[in-house]
């Protein structure tokens, strides 16, 4: 018995240390009943609950450490005893006292933190002693000789019904260090026992038991209130407020206007919600126009009354977040913009800003009336077609004055010089461009395939070239044309034949705008 009441003053004496210590509800202590179950030389009664009368209780204390982990002291007395038959059994009584850990699986990474619901693992390190039990039969009894060492593994559940109580099941197997707890089989002859060589039936390993626990969980301590306004630390996010503040349910002061400034502080407390107040909780005016903020629809502009504190900057009766000319005095009509010209297309969008035109061609005016506005019509006065950018079609005589000159104009032979019988041609052509002053003419060079690639590219860009200065000798602006040698690289007939040659050998004409 000395060893089981020095095993109970040590337990009282760490729950009384360890409870001095308690705060914000990390202590908690478990009342426990108890099954035990012997796995030795006799046989195993591990989760048999044919035996009976292996009965007790105990205490637990439980320290929270962090989300995962408790730690904490266990200790347990009850009836120990085997029944196999009316030979081969024993009786008597267990205490037990472990340190252990718990590992919680609502950790936040496995459960969720706030489940009611808490499986765990628990491993653990103590001691255990037997005693006789004097109430049962005088033998066969159990062995007394020293206590054991016991390492606890097993697995729990806990339900917390609410935030100091609960109910929990647990099952520990109990590994030991002895092997000689169960039974004296030699008529009081403590040497002489199970398994010895007048009895063998020694089994390898040590004795073993299992427990069955379940129980009431208490949590204990009182919780921290620094500040003493009724919400406990652990719930308190606002931990200095001052003495007499009415507090919400998280500790902060009531700010009955939700603007950021406590009541108790607040000169304005209807103030609406949402709007922003200065360090008096009133509402603000920003930009100084007079309008408060809430109210003002430009706070950070100085604007005018009349327009809910938005400017006017132009000051043409539009407002300017309406403006899309704010800087420029416009028309209401025109959302603020300017029309310098008066065809209803406003400045940013007419092409044609100080001249009236027509909406569909963006403001530009098309005086010839041919579809194309006067700002890409390269023939404004005169109605043309698109593919001559406004300008009149080509008319069927130009185009038989360029056909002639196909092959009406000749040169000496391998020269660029023009044969004076070219000139008739070359003349008409000098008409047409005069009287067709839009017109921009292309001169291109080209030869057949006789003498060498290089030198006849060489020869039909001098022969443009010749052409070109024929016709500026006769008065056509240069700009106006545009010469080109292209070797023989287009032909239009097959070089085989002197017919083909001939028709190679060409200057070509054509108009562009």
């Amino acid at each position: 018995m000395k060893t089981k009441n020095l095993f109970l003053v040590i337990f009282l004496i760490a729950t009384q240390l360890v409870t001095a210590q308690t705060a914000d509800n990390k202590f908690a202590v478990g009342l426990n009943l108890l099954k035990n179950e012997y796995n030795g030389e006799y046989g195993s009664a591990i989760w048999n609950f044919d035996q009976k009368n292996n009965y007790g209780g105990g205490l637990s204390l439980s320290y929270y450490l962090n989300p995962s982990f408790d730690l904490g002291l266990q200790g347990t007395y009850g009836n120990y005893s085997f029944n196999k038959d009316v030979i081969n059994r024993f009786t008597g009584n267990k205490f037990d006292a472990s340190l252990f850990a718990h590992y919680k699986l609502n950790n936040g990474y496995i459960l969720k933190k706030e489940s009611k619901l808490s499986p765990f693992i628990s491993l653990g390190l103590g001691f255990a002693s037997y005693y006789l039990d004097n109430s049962g039969i005088p033998y066969p009894t159990i062995i007394v000789d020293k206590p054991d060492f016991i390492v606890p593994v097993g697995l729990g559940l806990k339900y917390q019904f609410t935030k100091s109580f609960a109910i929990q099941y647990q099952y520990l197997y109990n590994f030991t260090s002895s092997d000689v707890h169960d039974q004296n089989r030699s008529g009081g002859v403590v040497n002489n026992v199970f398994g010895s060589t007048g009895n063998p039936a020694l089994k390898s390993g040590k004795d073993a038991y299992g427990q069955h626990l379940i129980g009431i969980v208490f949590s204990l301590g009182k919780l921290k209130d620094t500040d003493k306004d009724g919400i406990a630390d652990k719930y308190d996010i606002c931990k200095d407020t001052p003495e007499g503040v009415k507090v919400s349910d998280n500790g902060c002061p009531l700010d009955g206007d939700a603007d950021g400034i406590a009541d108790y502080l607040d000169k304005c407390p209807d103030t609406p919600s949402g709007v922003k107040v200065d360090a008096n909780g009133c509402p603000v005016d920003g930009d100084g126009d007079g309008v408060a903020d809430y109210l003002d629809k430009c706070p950070t502009v100085a604007g005018i009354a009349k327009f809910d504190g938005c400017p006017d900057t132009d000051g043409d009766g539009v407002i300017d977040s309406e403006d899309k000319c704010p800087t420029v005095a416009g028309l209401a009509k025109l959302q603020g913009c300017p029309d310098t010209d008066g065809d209803g297309v406003t400045d940013s969008q007419d092409k044609c800003p100080t001249v009236a035109g027509l909406d569909k061609f963006q403001g530009c005016p098309d005086t010839d009336g041919d579809g194309i506005p006067d700002n890409i019509d390269k023939c404004p006065n005169v109605a043309g077609i698109a593919a001559n950018k406004g300008c009149p079609e080509v008319k069927a005589e130009t185009k038989k004055i360029f056909a002639q000159a196909l092959q009406g104009i000749q040169f000496e032979s391998g020269k660029d010089v023009i044969k004076k019988t070219s000139n008739s041609i070359l003349d008409k052509v000098v008409t047409v461009m005069k009287d067709n002053a839009s017109y921009e003419l292309e001169i291109n060079g080209h030869t057949d395939n006789q003498g060498e690639a290089t030198k006849n590219l060489v020869l039909s860009q001098k022969r443009a070239d010749a052409v070109k200065a024929y016709l500026v000798s006769k008065g056509i602006n240069a700009s106006k044309l545009t010469a080109k040698g292209f070797g023989e690289t287009v032909p239009v007939a097959d070089n085989k034949t002197s017919a083909g040659k001939a028709k190679n050998r060409r200057v070509e004409f054509k108009v562009n705008f």
